[in-house]
């Protein structure tokens, strides 16, 4: 029986010789380089079908697998009905090109996202968008916390119910020590999966692990002392420690702590000599910490309203699976304790005053909800593309048909049939003949 045979291995050299035109993507090494954001990109560098496929492998999909086609389809279709219902007027959401609203293969969108030239620019800019999209989906779907989501809510809130307990129809915040009224309690048991991707697409650095609000309460008291009693009450009671608060993620535009100390300093005798709840001492002291306090203006949150006041505080927690959780062992082999993670939520302490600003206004929830669209759609779309939308005619939209562009235009990418129709038209334009004689 003879040895199969063996072809001697290739030998090297040095070269830089490619069997297509040798060029370099500047935009897209450059993004790479300087850690730009994929959302904040306006084209891919890729070159056909194959190399979109070999971008998929390493971005975590094997397509020999029958799952993964069918689970990309539904990415795909998951972020064009998003992006319709979220970021488009109904009359705007057919202007999306067919082809990549209804590809025959989604990967075919990172090939149009790659490419450039007149008759291609729209297309690459659709393709962009919605390739955003589904980025941030499959982010959310690939979030092992996030599967583990029932144990976390069910361990937080056990926490939560410790400090927090109802009396008939009031709740009270308390250590077992003190005890203080609370106006108003929410809590946030879950963040639903569109508000996840819409936080997503506007956040900087564009991962899931950035979203610290899944879970939450909301704790409403009388006054802005009460807050910073609320702080001491939680404190005492181990729920916030410095080794389990998220230094860079808090947030105080409520109170002046040294304005506080001052007030605190005066009135704490009459305080202690309290034999009923005093309320109206604690009205009087915040009237006082009013006139006195500086405002308090770290909020890094750009769509957070004017006046909207609050101590927000992001707290660490361990998380424990349960025992059907699969285990990991540790490298020596012997495992001495189960299976645990770190798990952020919000707790944020308000004063009668500031929650009812916050209900109505720029500081609302709703006026805070549409700033974020805002953002996230500029993020999503582009300007180019969005300029493209503004200006197309809600009547005329067709799918799968761009419009043609007027002969006059200066965006190259104008809907618009004559010059007549165009908001393009500028005093620039007027001033530049010259400007006029470029083609659509």
């Amino acid at each position: 029986m003879t040895e199969p045979r063996t072809e001697p291995p290739t030998k090297l050299r040095a070269s830089l010789k490619s069997r297509q035109k040798f060029s370099l993507n500047w935009d897209y090494l450059n993004a790479i380089a300087h850690g730009v954001s994929a959302i904040d990109l306006g084209a891919l560098a890729l070159r056909n079908l194959h190399d979109a496929r070999q971008f998929v492998r390493e971005y975590g999909f094997d397509l020999d697998q029958p799952a993964a086609p069918a689970l990309i389809r539904r990415v795909h279709r998951e972020a064009v009905d998003f992006i319709a219902a979220t970021f488009l007027a109904p009359g705007h959401a057919a202007l999306m090109p067919r082809a990549v609203s209804h590809p025959d293969d989604p990967l075919q969108l990172l090939v149009y996202a790659s490419h450039r030239g007149q008759q291609a620019d729209l297309r690459r800019l659709w393709s962009c968008a919605v390739l955003k999209v589904m980025h941030g989906i499959f982010y959310i779907d690939n979030n092992l916390k996030l599967r583990h989501f029932p144990t976390i809510r069910e361990q937080v809130f056990a926490t939560l119910d410790e400090v927090i307990h109802c009396d008939g129809e009031r709740y009270f915040l308390t250590d077992g020590d003190t005890c203080l009224p609370l106006l108003h309690f929410e809590r946030k048991s879950d963040k639903g999966r569109n508000s996840i991707l819409l936080k997503l697409l506007q956040k900087a650095a564009y991962l899931a692990a950035d979203i610290y609000d899944h879970l939450g309460v909301r704790l409403v008291f009388a006054t802005r002392f009460e807050c910073l009693l609320a702080l001491r009450t939680l404190q005492r009671a181990h729920l916030l420690s410095v080794t389990n608060v998220d230094s860079q993620r808090t947030r105080n535009t409520l109170l002046d702590l040294a304005a506080a100390k001052q007030i605190y300093t005066k009135y704490r005798a009459m305080l202690e000599r309290s034999e009923e709840y005093p309320a109206e001492l604690l009205q009087t002291m915040d009237a006082e910490l009013m006139a006195l306090s500086q405002p308090q203006t770290r909020s890094d949150n750009p769509h957070s309203g004017d006046g909207f006041c609050s101590i927000q505080v992001t707290v660490r927690k361990m998380i424990h699976l349960h025992e059907d959780a699969p285990a990991v062992v540790p490298l020596d082999g012997a495992q001495e304790y189960d299976v645990g993670f770190f798990f952020e939520y919000e707790i944020q302490l308000m004063d009668q005053a500031s929650h009812a600003h916050s209900l109505s206004g720029p500081a609302s929830h709703d006026a805070y909800k549409r700033r974020q669209v805002d953002t996230a759609r500029t993020r999503v779309f582009g300007r180019e593309l969005l300029a493209w939308i503004a200006a197309a005619p809600l009547a005329d939209a067709a799918p799968g048909a761009a419009p043609a562009p007027c002969a006059a235009q200066c965006p190259p990418l104008c809907p618009h049939q004559s010059p007549a129709q165009c908001p393009a038209q500028t005093a620039a334009c007027a001033e530049n003949p010259d400007e006029k004689k470029r083609p659509g």
